[in-house]
């Protein structure tokens, strides 16, 4: 009896079960609405490091003399590989949804975006640096780790790493072991706060203005029209749901995020990647004579999939790595790391470059490099062109933050 009662929980705890379980919870969780403010799908994410928490005290336990393993590290790569997958659905949405209007609306706006994502992404490598000018403690590494968790940049986070292999063993000009591990941990110990902080602050600062969302709604959707050409010719649709223009993009993002520029070892990595091939299969809409016009309920569908993939994939394994690493200065200092550039870019945003607010709030998730906050954001607002703000400023902050990571690491 104990042997069978131990292969049925064996298998109600296989890593299936805890995915669709943990969403399942996460959308229970997200729902609930205190005050017009919800989790929305960051729920997923909650209980995504709660599950993480959890396992890192008891990865494994023997019932009937037979081994149930909840986390180790074979786990931990099929997690990595359902956040890279979650990404990349996600991304790739978020590029077909914008391609129709993003290279047709490119004005005097685009470049407040683009000037945004520059100025978040420098604001967090100031005050990082300004943390490692007073606690001497710090590694540049944890330092790194924290602000790529902060502004929730895991291409950030992978372009850190290379560089702090090359110096790994010695010693920072504050007299600190170089150790890449610091990396990971400061990522999990910052990245709760980057990606909860971001989703509730595109629910409170409408609140905050008492913004009329309705009448901007209204107005934020008729100053986005635009006049997008039908395809001329006949098309052939190979599928209904659009699946394959939707794996072609991916498939073409692959590629461009696989270019590499020498000498700084650079590269748009697969979400950045993905998000330009959407933007131009968006864009054009067909390729030859075969259809690539995507429904927008079938674009909805693949961005929510691929965000709820995205966080139980990272969740997991940042709630696994939050409680070793944990402390309260760190944690203070990835909270600010958020804060900052987050906050300052809202106003620079709103009172010098004049944005309205759902593009405020777009530029604002993109600039951040918040997949998540993206999601609520188009709830919050009741219309996915939010998007265009949001594709616009990504790109530029995803190189920003890649170069920056290096900089920090290489000299600090």
């Amino acid at each position: 009896m104990m042997s069978y009662l131990a292969t049925v929980i064996g298998s109600a705890l296989s890593i299936y079960f805890v995915i669709f379980m943990i969403a399942g919870l996460g959308y229970l969780i997200g729902g609930m609405n205190i005050k017009g403010i919800s989790l929305g799908t960051a729920g997923v994410l909650l209980v995504a490091l709660i599950w993480g928490i959890f396992v890192n005290f008891i990865p494994s336990f023997t019932l009937a003399g037979k081994e149930i393993v909840l986390f180790d590290a074979a786990i931990k790569t099929k997690f990595s590989l359902i956040s890279g997958l979650g990404t990349t659905l996600f991304v790739t949405a978020v590029g077909l949804i914008a391609g129709p209007k993003f290279f047709r609306t490119l004005n005097k706006s685009s470049l407040a975006y683009i000037l945004n994502g520059v100025i978040i992404i420098a604001l967090g490598s100031i005050t990082a640096l300004l943390f490692l000018h007073f606690d001497k403690n710090l590694s540049p590494e944890m330092a790194i780790g924290l602000m790529t968790g902060g502004l929730t940049s895991t291409p950030g986070l992978a372009s850190a790493k290379e560089a702090a292999a090359q110096v790994a063993g010695t010693m920072s000009s504050s007299g600190v072991l170089r150790d890449p591990n610091q990396l990971v941990a400061g990522y999990g110990i910052s990245y709760i706060f980057g990606i909860l902080g971001v989703v509730l602050f595109v629910q409170i600062i409408p609140k905050i203005l008492k913004v009329d969302m309705d009448k901007e709604r209204d107005s934020f959707i008729a100053a986005s029209a635009v006049d997008i050409p039908t395809p001329q010719g006949k098309l052939v649709k190979l599928d209904a749901l659009g699946f394959f223009p939707f794996f072609i993009a991916i498939a073409f993002g692959c590629l461009i995020g696989s270019i590499n520029i020498p000498g700084i070892n650079f590269s748009l990595g697969k979400s950045g990647g993905t998000l330009i091939a959407g933007l131009i299969v968006g864009h054009f809409q067909h390729i030859g004579r075969l259809d690539c016009r995507i429904s927008k309920s079938s674009l909805n569908f693949f961005r929510e999939l691929g965000l709820v993939l995205f966080l139980i994939g990272a969740g997991v394994p940042g709630g696994v790595n939050f409680i070793g690493n944990v402390k309260i200065s760190y944690f203070i200092y990835g909270a600010i790391l958020t804060c900052v550039p987050m906050i300052t870019g809202f106003l620079l945003a709103k009172f010098v470059f004049k944005l309205e607010i759902f593009n405020n709030l777009g530029s604002i998730t993109g600039g951040m490099t918040s997949t998540p906050a993206l999601g609520t954001l188009i709830q919050t607002a009741g219309t996915d062109e939010v998007a265009s703000a949001y594709a616009t400023t990504y790109p530029i902050a995803l190189v920003s933050i890649v170069l920056a990571t290096k900089l920090v690491i290489m000299f600090a």
